[in-house]
């Protein structure tokens, strides 16, 4: 096995990324078809080796530490960069290409997804797409179980969201601005009106999604979250809030962006407020992208430019 540096191998390194990945020793030793005692040791052989320790271990499994971050990003680089000396030296097969994403719950992060995926040449590869609560969304990237994070800023939200980022050594990047819009059934009585009144909303149920512990206005996935509503139903994902949409005629508010072929019951009617809804992707200040990662956000831009939307990076 080929050393990388005093006693660290490529085998080491691989085990930790996917450990990191998985957030758990043991279900990392079930994916690389190894003993679980095996991969223990060979993780605290690693820390032992690096002198810091890299991991977090708990009964719900394990977390990564901010040296386990950092030594994160070095890895991946190094074992991507070997991968392609044997793709081009040696004439191997390219390995699987990974790459996990954590969004707020937006249809046009998806159809960035499925074209990434559909544009993957090669034969073997493995993603995570993961539509989640906003402080799982840092959380996740803080710890490199996804590369990039979807979510929104408004002025409203931007100190709390900025100052969590910084805090998780994660950068902020600035996607487009947005008019709210409320998304409804289209047999929903407003669905026939060119723009949406908060009086239209009255009487209406207001769907929003949850947000678990971390319920905080602040990091609430809808605009105007201080705002009282006589009727309000809190749902964890897409497919069970459009469900709510047309069965009860209920309404959420997001950027109007919305895919047709994926969303086909669902229409954004513009709602007459005097918000932005900045939309924008997180990821670690000081690690760079992989290149499957920046895939990811061409295809991100591409989406979003269909939509006459006019990016801002």
């Amino acid at each position: 096995m080929p050393q990388i540096s005093s006693g660290l191998t490529l085998q080491q390194l691989r085990y930790f990324i996917e450990v990191a990945a998985e957030g758990s020793i043991s279900a990392a030793a079930d994916l690389l078809y190894v003993a679980q005692p095996t991969m223990s040791a060979a993780m605290k052989d690693l820390e032992a080796r690096v002198g810091r320790a890299l991991l977090v271990r708990s009964a719900r499994g394990v977390t990564l530490t901010a040296d386990g971050v950092e030594f994160l990003g070095y890895a991946r680089q190094v074992v991507e960069q070997f991968a392609l000396l044997e793709q081009r030296y040696l004439g191997r097969p390219p390995r699987r290409r990974l790459l996990g994403v954590s969004t707020q719950h937006y249809s046009f992060a998806v159809d960035a997804f499925v074209r990434m995926v559909k544009g993957t040449e090669v034969a073997e590869y493995e993603f995570s797409l993961r539509e989640s609560r906003t402080w799982d969304i840092i959380e996740d990237v803080r710890t490199l179980r996804s590369e990039i994070g979807i979510l929104y800023r408004n002025d409203f939200n931007r100190k709390i969201i900025d100052k969590l980022l910084r805090e998780s050594g994660l950068a902020f990047t600035p996607l487009f601005l947005a008019d709210p819009h409320i998304f409804i059934s289209r047999n929903n009585p407003l669905a026939s009106k060119e723009r949406a009144t908060l009086d239209d909303l009255a009487g209406l149920p207001r769907l929003t999604f949850d947000q678990g512990a971390n319920n905080s206005f602040y990091f609430a996935e809808e605009i105007l979250s201080t705002m009282s509503s006589k009727q309000e139903i809190r749902v964890s994902d897409r497919a069970t809030i459009f469900n709510l949409m047309i069965g009860l005629h209920g309404y959420t508010i997001s950027t109007g962006i919305i895919s047709g072929q994926l969303d086909p019951e669902i229409v954004a009617i513009p709602l007459d407020v005097d918000e932005r809804i900045e939309i924008g992707w997180i990821g670690h200040a000081a690690i760079p992208l992989t290149d499957q990662a920046q895939r990811y956000l061409k295809e991100l831009r591409a989406v979003v430019a269909e939509f006459g939307v006019t990016l801002l990076d």
